[in-house]
């Protein structure tokens, strides 16, 4: 395995407090030393990365990648190709599969899948999500799930979901909850207000989330299990957050770029890829999710990507499955409308996106510091460009921000110590020339 020397760029490490401009060298795997004076042979690989940023390489911590059961959706393999064009290094992969991921031998199956990244199975609560039976988390845990979740369908009983806290908490294993009161959902598709009343659509209350935030939030209290609570998306679920964090109960949770850059006026297009669970919503939900972001209150920014088939995404809204492809846009969108924009800093942002997901889930990744595993993401955070459909590499393309014009993306991911994906537009050889005015992001240059 050859040693590579990433030269000149900002090395933003939030586990160690760090941001310098401080040369890198990624050997056997792991992150061998900082700053210059490494001597290079042959077998080192040195890229200019000036005007490009150097951080651990992102995690995210809720993908769905339809493996086993709908491959035309998307495969695990898949899923990781795309994940690392949009510079994440792992991902968490919930267990709303056909069938669903709720026995060891179904985490064995997630993890045993060859990727180029990190694939880290999450195993469900209740066997076949089906909110009754809690499944055998000791063995589930033992098989290599992080966590335990019934995302795509909450866990209606409280009981239930008390047992499941402290169970989880005997194997040190966070439950990532989906916070719906499906009798205050009902057959909405949309959020309730303004919007859904000019739409004509059927609406979604906030109470559907805020409620079983606040009954989760009881339960974590009274068990001392840790809770992170999925795709927070409104004001009132971002404040009961901040109260319980404020009095000292183990709960952390995520939002997803779509509820800090879209709003349930987006809807009103009829566009079937803004039709999301939890819904989009308001302007006011959007500025409150900006200001936990920024104040700690929200712990991780995921993506939440769930792939769909065209056919499925091409009728009528009412009649579309919620969801929308994210792993490839999460870094464009956060550096877009949150860093650009001043609502938080690039640490901040590589916090989100890295170092505090990897922390909840316990996995070894979001960090710089020498010695630990050699997953770097190299992104250019000023690279203006538009969002096409033929850029995904994912095998959906159900995303409703094509067309649009964003601010930053990866050029570079390395996973272990290997290069997974290489920006085409960004990267060149020592001594290529360029077209005058064209734009090769962070202009990195690579030696052998």
């Amino acid at each position: 395995m050859r040693k590579i020397i990433l030269k000149g760029g900002r090395l933003i490490d939030p586990a160690t407090r760090t941001d310098d401009y401080i040369d890198l060298l990624l050997a056997n795997e792991r992150v061998a030393k900082w700053g210059e004076g490494t001597p290079v042979d042959e077998d080192t690989l040195v890229i200019d990365v000036r005007g490009a940023v150097v951080s651990p390489g992102l995690v995210d911590m809720h993908v769905h990648l339809r493996e086993p059961g709908r491959e035309d959706e998307e495969t695990i393999e898949s899923g990781a190709l795309a994940a690392a064009h949009g510079g994440i290094t792992a991902v968490a992969a919930m267990p709303n599969t056909e069938p669903t991921i709720d026995t060891p031998a179904w985490v064995e199956y997630v993890r045993s899948r060859g990727t180029a990244i990190a694939v880290y199975p999450i195993a469900a609560i209740t066997v076949g999500r089906g909110g009754k039976t809690l499944t055998e988390m000791a063995a589930l845990a033992e098989a290599g799930a992080v966590a335990f979740s019934d995302d795509g369908s909450p866990v209606e009983s409280a009981t239930v979901m008390r047992r499941a806290l402290e169970y989880a908490s005997m194997v040190g294993r966070p439950i990532i909850s989906h916070c719906e009161d499906l009798n205050l959902t009902g057959s909405g598709v949309m959020n309730e207000g303004f919007a859904s009343t000019m739409a004509g659509l059927r609406p979604i209350p906030a109470a559907a989330e805020e409620v079983a935030v606040a009954r989760d939030i009881i339960l974590a209290r009274t068990t001392g299990a840790n809770l992170h609570i999925a795709h927070v998306s409104t004001r009132g679920s971002v404040e009961l957050v901040r109260r319980a964090k404020e009095e000292g109960i183990a709960v952390t949770c995520e939002t997803c770029p779509h509820y800090f850059t879209l709003t349930d006026d987006d809807v009103r297009t009829y566009a079937t890829s803004t039709r999301v669970n939890p819904p989009l919503r308001s302007a006011a939900d959007v500025s409150a999710i900006k200001v936990g972001l920024a104040d700690g209150t929200i712990d991780a920014i995921a993506s939440d990507h769930a792939p769909h088939s065209i056919e499925e995404k091409e009728v009528e809204f009412d009649a579309a499955p919620p969801g929308l492809i994210g792993t490839e846009t999460l870094l464009p969108l956060t550096l877009t409308h949150l860093v650009e924009s001043g609502t938080i800093t690039l640490g901040r942002a590589v916090e989100l996106m890295s170092t505090d997901p990897a922390s909840i889930l316990g996995i070894p990744h979001g960090s710089l510091a020498e010695g630990s595993r050699a997953d770097v993401t190299v992104f250019d955070p000023d690279w203006a460009w538009e969002v096409s459909e033929d850029w995904f590499l994912s095998k959906s393309k159900n995303s409703p921000f094509i067309g649009r014009t964003l601010r930053g993306r990866a050029v570079l991911t390395i996973s272990r110590g290997e290069i997974v994906f290489e920006e085409p537009g960004a990267a060149h050889r020592a001594g290529e020339t360029h077209e005058e005015g064209e734009h090769h992001a962070a202009e990195l240059s690579v030696h052998a």
